[in-house]
């Protein structure tokens, strides 16, 4: 059962990567890259589950984490144009 649903989770990275691609808007794209990290954060709990390996729900967690970071530094990016001070400066 465990690797029915770990081969349904590839199934359905698939299809976003190909959403990833064809993407018609730069937002539908981002979109698509937070479902795949999703998805990579599924997969890697499913496959310790499924070998019996705790450790990579760990490595699991901390991608979470890495994706949930990564996801705002992009949107600041689109926002602002710079992911530096330059943001900072529009403060009145």
């Amino acid at each position: 059962m465990i690797a029915a649903a770990l081969l349904a989770v590839l199934v359905a990275m698939a299809l976003v990567v190909v959403r990833a691609l064809r993407g018609p808007t730069t937002f539908d794209r981002l979109l698509a890259a937070n479902s795949i990290g999703n998805g990579a954060i599924l997969v890697l709990a499913l496959f310790g589950f499924l070998t019996g390996r705790p450790e990579f729900l760990d490595l699991g967690l901390t991608y979470a984490l890495l994706n949930y970071v990564g996801i705002f530094a992009v949107l600041k990016f689109f926002r602002h144009g710079s992911l530096g001070a330059e943001a900072e400066a529009e403060k009145p």
